[in-house]
């Protein structure tokens, strides 16, 4: 890690007391001071830095004296990486205060998850997905629904959307809302007397997709002012009253909330710049939280490698822009069949014409860099002439794209290929034209090769007289450098070079070899020595650098007004810079699909999607496709049947570690992707359109949250039951192991029945409770299907040196198949999997024998117990009865010993040969 600048404060005293009479913070919020070239933290946040950055104390130093103020620096690269952790995985709040003179400070900017305006310099636009910013206002009835009413906004694109929804007691459809916008912060009204339960139940909701959550006082929900508002924000010349939107009045009352925390009105260039929408939940597939999990759909903190989410997979994106797309696409599967065929047609395109694929990412998409905060910082007013010429290589660069998708010779695909982006981008391009010209008439585009952004000096009289000026400096500084050259008999092209030093200006560099020929020679004065050589200079070039900087200096003033009307009129062009982004990014998501289908390690192919309510999902040879990606994992491909009426309900059993989990997530992650329009890892698909995928999947990490495992079950299996519908798809992994196992199983049987008979949903169960696979014998659209597992018997030699116990003869070595098949597994294969990742073999073999006990105990007597009749057990006790009797008058005071009292309870017992044939008799001798 960069060395820590050191704790340098000059009115130590003074700041001290300051900051010590700062009102209190609540615990989210983190105070940096910026102190020029490097940053400061203090008190408890200096030790949360300390802890969270540097992962010790021990970087603490003490402001001041006895009792001093706990302190911590940070260098610039630190501070931005701190705001990347703070933000993006902490959810904190930021605070960074700067000073313009003695102890003046105050807030310079504040940074929160989802609202980054302020700090999208520092962060340096390495955002994966778009900081959605969200409130909520809810009115709940005395009956279960409730009214909820959102808006959102991604400050980075001037959108504000809108939504109001009927919702359930466990506020699932404003679970799904929050996983489709990515929300990442989430204004809630704050709870004075903390007895709200509707506003502690959408905090945790909130804490469960992990935003971060703002308390905001009531009274900022109040919608009094919101029209007129709206009225200056928004685009359009209407005023907001006649907007449908506006009937929307807990969205209105959460409009108002948001506006003001993201403090909108406070700056002027906001106005006439915003638009409302309405967002629709029911245009995307829903997912919860533990869906997103399930299907790992974005990257984990924990994943090992790229291709562990599917987000990591798909993201061959090669603009910014086009990986925020993805994120988005990834969590808004569509429900519209021919939106979903539209883009599946584009992604064919690509993926059937691999120069097209190639040529669209390697030489057009790679050059384009991030349009919306380009455009962002046009809004601002924070561009500079750099920006315009960003601009204006990306208009230059539009024809090209335009050109390549104009060269398809495929006729199935031109028409679409048209349609969403050829005429888009020549309408653009187009429009864009104007800049372009204006670029080139007025920047010097042949300076840029010195990474200098300045106007042409012929624009303008006094700068061409400037720069005449400048150019024969120029050439007198050439001169000196032959001259020096031949006096130091060095080669000015490969040994002494002049350059323009960002501290020193204008002067010689030698490389480090060559630095000698210049000591002890007075003419020459050294500047510095550095990694690339040393840099040194002469008192002619001093003279001609103090003029040179002189003159630039007048040239940039001059040109500041001219630079001034060209940014202003580039900044013009936005909406269309806005509107080009949108179009690129698609592309760009379309042809990552296709790049991923064709590298996969076998190739993806288009599925054949039903419509809603219609058609089966039949997948043929399927695999998981982030599992096959990973190192040393031949996958082993299975064939998935979902039909309506006799395989809705799919019941999983077989060994731990046997592939049940990746069976049954697999067909979750296809079925999502075949709703993106991406193409499937099967060699075969059909799919019907699913309008949720909600998931139960494994023990999660609730523990953290105080959360029993089981309570956490039961919380998610809550969610699955009150929001499934028969167009669902349902998965659930292990269910009712934080209780005792009858109650697990009696919850396992009770919720699968539920699904069958009253949501009639598609399911996959995977189960460890063997005796649910009964549940086939009731009801004809459950099937039962297992994991297969192979025993082998081991020889002599097998194994040897592997642990304890290696190379016993009775040894049964398992592998696992990972194969489906149909019916029941008949055996637990728990032991064997002990027995494969080397468990001691006394363990091993006790628990073989507890298993044995267990097995003769409730097996054979539940067999005998459901084979005898109630006649057979009457009949049985009384033989039973007559057999005691007579036992107990045969041994009674003969002083017989207890093993010759058996002996003689045997012995009766086999003469009574009716006995013997007894069914109930049969089943107690069992135990």
């Amino acid at each position: 890690m960069a060395s820590r600048p050191e704790l340098k404060v000059d009115d130590e005293v003074g700041f001290i007391k300051f900051f010590r009479n700062l009102p209190d913070q609540d615990g989210d919020t983190v105070r940096i001071f910026d102190r020029g070239d490097w940053y400061t933290a203090h008190g408890e946040d200096a030790a949360f830095i300390a802890r969270t950055v540097y992962k010790t104390t021990s970087v603490l130093r003490q402001l001041g004296r006895d009792p001093g103020l706990a302190s911590v620096t940070l260098s610039i690269t630190v501070f931005r990486n701190f705001l990347r952790e703070a933000l993006f995985r902490l959810g904190k709040r930021i605070e960074i205060w700067g000073t313009s003179g003695r102890m003046n400070w105050k807030v310079t900017k504040q940074a929160s998850p989802g609202n980054l305006q302020d700090i999208e310099e520092d962060l340096g636009g390495q955002l994966e997905s778009a900081p959605i910013i969200l409130a909520v206002k809810v009115s709940a009835k005395a009956s279960e629904a409730r009214n909820v009413g959102v808006c959102f906004a991604d400050a980075s694109v001037r959108e504000l959307g809108v939504s109001e929804f009927l919702d359930n007691d466990i506020y699932s459809n404003f679970e799904s809302l929050l996983i489709q916008l990515g929300v990442k912060e989430c204004l809630l009204q704050a709870d004075g007397n903390k007895k709200d339960v509707e506003l502690s139940k959408l905090r945790a909701v909130a804490d469960n997709c992990g935003c971060a959550v703002s308390e905001r006082s009531p009274a900022d929900f109040g919608n009094r002012d919101i029209e007129q508002d709206l009225t200056r924000l928004l685009r359009d010349e209407k005023a907001a009253g006649t907007l449908p939107q506006t009937d929307l009045k807990l969205a209105m009352g959460s409009a108002a909330a948001l506006i003001r925390y993201l403090g909108v009105m406070s700056d002027s260039s906001n106005f006439g710049q915003y638009q409302l929408y309405q967002h629709d939940l029911s245009q995307y597939m829903k997912l919860d939280a533990s869906a997103l999990k399930a299907l790992n759909l974005m990257p984990g903190p924990k994943d090992g490698s790229k291709t562990m989410s599917l987000y990591g997979l798909l993201n061959h994106c090669k603009t910014p822009v086009g990986s925020r797309l993805l994120a988005q696409w990834l969590k808004q599967p569509l429900m519209s069949l021919e939106e979903i065929e539209r883009r599946q047609q584009l992604v064919e395109a690509f993926v059937t014409d691999t120069e097209l694929r190639q040529t669209m990412q390697e030489e057009h998409l790679r050059s384009i860099p991030d349009l919306y905060r380009l455009a962002k910082k046009f809004q601002r007013k924070i561009a500079n002439l750099e920006d315009v010429v960003r601009a204006y290589q990306v208009a230059i660069r539009v024809p090209g794209f335009i050109g390549t998708l104009e060269g398809i010779m495929d006729e199935r695909y031109k028409d679409p290929l048209d349609a969403e982006y050829t005429n888009k981008l020549r309408e653009y391009s187009d429009s864009l034209g104007k800049l372009q010209e204006m670029v080139e008439t007025t920047v010097d585009l042949d300076a840029l090769d010195n990474h200098e952004f300045i106007i042409k000096p012929e624009f303008d009289d006094s700068l061409r007289i400037i720069r005449k000026k400048l150019d024969k400096l120029k050439h007198e500084m050439g001169v000196e450098h032959t001259k020096v050259g031949q006096d130091l008999n060095q080669d000015t092209d490969k040994k002494l070079f002049l350059e323009n030093h960002k501290v020193h200006g204008w002067c010689f560099r030698l490389t480090r070899n060559e630095a000698g020929c210049i000591r002890n020679k007075k003419q020459y004065q050294e500047c510095s020595t550095q990694k690339n050589g040393v840099f040194f200079t002469t008192t002619n070039l001093q003279t001609m650098r103090r003029e040179f900087d002189q003159l630039s200096e007048n040239y940039n003033r001059t040109q500041s007004g001219l630079v001034n009307e060209v940014v202003s009129v580039a900044a013009s062009y936005c909406p269309v810079i806005e509107k080009l982004a949108g179009v690129l990014a698609h592309l760009d998501v379309i042809v990552s699909f296709a790049h991923t289908s064709v590298h996969a390690p076998t190739s993806y192919v288009r599925p054949k999607m039903h419509a809603r309510g219609t058609g089966n999902t039949v997948l043929k040879e399927a695999r998981h496709p982030c599992m096959e990606m990973q190192d040393d994992v031949s996958f082993i491909t299975n064939d998935v049947f979902l039909q309506r009426g006799t395989s809705e309900f799919l019941i999983i059993t077989g060994p731990n570690m046997g592939g049940k989990s990746t069976y049954i997530r697999q067909i979750g992650v296809i079925a999502l992707m075949a709703q993106i329009g991406c193409f499937v890892p099967c060699s075969e698909a059909e799919l019907t359109l699913f309008d949720c995928i909600l998931a139960r999947v494994g023990a999660s990490d609730s523990q953290l949250k105080g959360v029993s495992t089981f309570m956490a079950e039961m919380l998610e299996t809550a969610n699955i039951l009150k929001s499934a519908t028969k167009e669902s798809l349902i998965i659930i992994d292990e269910l009712g192991r934080g209780t005792s196992t009858y109650d697990g199983f009696g919850l396992a049987w009770a919720i699968s029945e539920h699904i069958v008979k009253e949501i009639g949903a598609f399911a996959l169960f995977a189960t460890h409770f063997h005796e649910l696979t009964a549940l086939v014998d009731t009801y004809p659209q459950v099937q039962n299907l297992h994991v297969v597992a192979h025993i082998g018997e081991g020889d002599d030699g097998e194994g040897e040196g592997e642990g304890e116990g290696a190379g016993s003869r009775d040894r049964r070595e398992v592998t696992l198949l990972y194969k489906v098949e149909p019916g029941v597994c008949d055996q637990s294969f728990g032991i064997h999997v002990a027995e494969l990742v080397r468990f001691p073999q006394k363990v091993v073999n006790m628990a073989k024998r507890k298993a044995d006990e267990l097995e003769d105990f409730s097996g054979k007597h539940e067999k005998g117990a459901v084979e005898a009749s109630k006649e057979d057990v009457e009949e049985g006790s009384a033989l039973l009865k007559e057999v005691l009797v007579r036992w107990k008058a045969e041994v009674e005071g003969k002083g017989l010993s207890k093993r010759e009292q058996v002996d003689k309870m045997k012995e009766l017992v086999k003469g009574n040969a009716k006995l013997l044939r007894n069914p109930f008799f049969q089943s107690v001798r069992a135990l």
